[in-house]
């Protein structure tokens, strides 16, 4: 059943619930589809008026920064046993590859890397474990996380919600054709990221091993 189409088989609150709940566990290091969530029920709520779209962006908004924070806490106390650990557990989302990428963004933007990786499916995963384990002032990751939590799962709520109220009536007549639009933009995008992760690897192999960011590297 389509995620959406099931979506519509619970009332709101629950829906409210799941939103927090996945997009939470998804920003603590839990590799789970928040945002596919997050879209599927600000599209449906665009179609439904028992669902309200302000308390879904807040619970949704809630569970990215409360998920982080865990998520922080978690990779302080781990540290990088850690992530190798969350490796061999989860090598197609915590692998090698992946870790090096993610580093290395931490290492050149530091906290940016918290507040824009929300936009990015990679680094929403990583952000909270990784600014732990590199030891980031809280603070810093903290300011980062609240406005980067709201900004992207406020702002795609409300972008996603208006698109849907404006775009309904062409979807219903032309489904077919945006799904196979949206397949084939799926396909592209995951094809430009494992290029570019490859590369990113490769490059981080010929540099030598990351060294452990000290917290003053991270905060600058």
């Amino acid at each position: 059943m389509h995620i959406q189409a099931w979506l519509e088989t619970i009332p709101a609150v629950s829906i409210y619930l799941l939103v927090g709940l996945v997009i939470g566990l998804e920003s603590l290091g839990i590799p789970l589809p928040g945002e596919i969530i997050l879209v599927s029920s600000a599209l449906l709520a665009s179609q439904h008026g028992e669902i309200d779209p302000v308390v879904l962006g807040i619970c949704a908004t809630a569970g990215a920064i409360v998920g982080d924070s865990i998520g922080y806490a978690i990779g302080r106390r781990g540290g990088k046993p850690l992530l190798e650990k969350l490796g061999r557990r989860f090598p197609k989302h915590f692998g090698p590859e992946h870790v090096a990428v993610a580093e290395r963004s931490f290492e050149r933007w530091g906290m940016w890397a918290v507040f824009f990786g929300r936009f990015v499916a990679l680094l929403r995963i990583f952000a909270g474990p990784l600014a732990g384990v590199l030891h980031m002032p809280y603070w810093r990751f903290l300011i980062a996380n609240i406005l980067g939590g709201i900004l992207w799962a406020g702002g795609t709520t409300a972008v996603i919600y208006s698109v849907g109220i404006v775009a309904e009536p062409w979807l219903k007549r032309f489904s077919w054709l945006a799904l196979g639009l949206a397949v084939l933009f799926g396909i592209a995008v995951t094809l430009v990221v494992r290029s570019r992760m490859k590369k990113a690897a490769a490059a981080a192999a010929a540099a030598g091993p990351v060294e452990p960011a000290t917290p003053v590297a991270v905060a600058e």
